[in-house]
């Protein structure tokens, strides 16, 4: 049995791990348009091996409250248990798996309840610097498996009726031929997978956009906080909007750049080496409009306003922009107001405005030593209507999406995805 992942991601890498793991004793090749963990740069985010999730700071949640719907698929029961083998992989190949630091949080503090719902679950937190040494260790271990990788490859076209991948790299042309396909492209490849589904002319359920700022202050004004929850994840439903705070990041917190569909979005990072501690923290604030009528189109048309002159912004009261771990710009364009943000979310960015100004009254020694960096987005193509038990296509049934092809959001879930289809192709060997 041949079986083609396209995407060294997160999904890709669990999906051939549990396959190996089970001494499968098919093909297995992953194609990806980046680089192995050996060769890939610091500035490459989002393509290469483990994808955006290895070059992030490696906050593994294991919860089926966010992330995508996965337990819709599974069941809550397996849905923890599929991510659990993911914690369990980063584990493994971990230089120094005692390290990892364990945030369970079991109670709301009151001090947040006036303004705040708070998101509590358990999570490992790895740090960006040990997972470049996860991602090495288990390279390694699926090249001694016999996993075949081709790196700065990127695939061309996908021929479902002839189970065909066509691809190429800088000196190369492949056509490689499939029993099985996981189709885990990533954010990176969301234009790709509208593509597909187009020409094959398959159903797809269209997804909420989420737009926002990544925050940025002195890790000493959410102390109180992050004692009770290292990720703290703030939410508030209103009519029409819902607003949540993601991916905080604390002591050597950095603020990052990232590529997809060629617009440049902010993310964070965070590491254990306590030589890069900056005592600062940072997270996303994502707003998600309901009722717009196409929200990935109108996503995009609203970054491109914010990016009309500059890769991004960065506006504070009183802070100059920051530099990455590595002392590279963020390349943020400084503002002196707020005035084009507010023109280009279209009368919504009131809303990330106020719950600012309220964190400021939960966390009262914050005053206008803070700042944000315009945009941080998670575009969420149209998802492929999948059978849930394997998240195969209901028309090409050796067809299986994963990770962010199919919405996933996060670590655990992406892997998650990939563990389900590596176990249901097993199953049926």
């Amino acid at each position: 049995m041949n079986i083609v992942i396209i995407g060294a991601g997160v999904a890709g890498v669990n999906a051939a791990t549990k396959l190996v793991d089970n001494d499968f004793k098919g093909k297995i090749t992953i194609i990806d348009m980046g680089l192995d963990p050996y060769l890939r740069p610091y500035e490459e985010v989002m393509t290469g091996y483990l994808g955006a999730g290895g070059w992030s700071d490696g906050k593994l949640t294991y919860s089926t409250q966010i992330g995508g719907q996965l337990s819709k698929y599974v069941g809550e029961d397996k849905a923890m248990e599929l991510m659990k083998q993911v914690v369990d992989n980063f584990s493994r190949f971990h230089p120094h798996p005692e390290q990892i630091i364990l945030s369970n949080p079991e109670e709301e503090p009151e001090f947040i309840k006036p303004y705040f719902g708070l998101r509590l679950f358990p999570c490992w937190h790895i740090g960006t610097d040990y997972l470049h040494e996860i991602g090495k260790s288990w390279y390694d271990y699926l090249v001694s498996k016999g996993v075949e990788f081709n790196w700065e490859t990127k695939v061309s076209d996908v021929d479902f009726d002839n189970q065909m991948v066509k691809a190429s790299g800088d000196q190369s042309e492949l056509n490689l031929p499939y029993d099985k396909l996981i189709f885990g492209v990533g954010k990176s490849g969301i234009d790709f997978t509208s593509e597909v589904m187009q020409k094959y002319n398959l159903p797809t359920e269209e997804k909420p956009a989420q737009v926002g700022v990544r925050f940025e202050a002195p890790q000493k004004h959410f102390q109180k906080l992050i004692d009770v929850a290292y990720d703290f994840k703030l939410y508030r439903k209103l009519d029409n909007v819902s607003l949540r705070s993601f991916c905080t990041n604390n002591n050597a917190a950095y603020v990052a750049v990232e590529e997809t569909y060629g617009d440049h979005s902010y993310n964070g990072h965070a590491k254990k080496d306590e030589s890069f501690r900056n005592d600062m923290t940072n997270f996303g604030i994502l707003m998600e409009v309901r009722g717009i009528e196409k929200p990935f189109k109108w996503a995009r048309e609203l970054v491109g306003k914010v990016q009309e002159n500059s890769t991004g912004l960065f506006y504070s009261p009183t802070r100059e922009p920051s530099m990455t771990s590595e002392g590279i710009d963020v390349s943020a364009t400084k503002i002196e107001n707020l005035d084009v943000v507010k023109d280009a979310f279209q009368g919504y960015f009131k809303y990330i405005d106020d719950f600012i100004n309220d964190m400021k009254l939960v966390f009262p020694t914050l005053k206008d030593d803070w700042g944000i960096y315009v945009p941080e987005v998670k575009y969420l193509a149209p998802e492929p209507l999948v059978n849930y038990s394997d998240l195969s296509l209901t028309k090409y049934p050796d067809v299986h999406f994963v990770g962010d092809a199919l919405s996933a959001r996060g670590i655990s879930v992406s892997g998650a995805h990939g563990t389900l289809v590596a176990e249901q192709i097993l199953n049926n060997e």
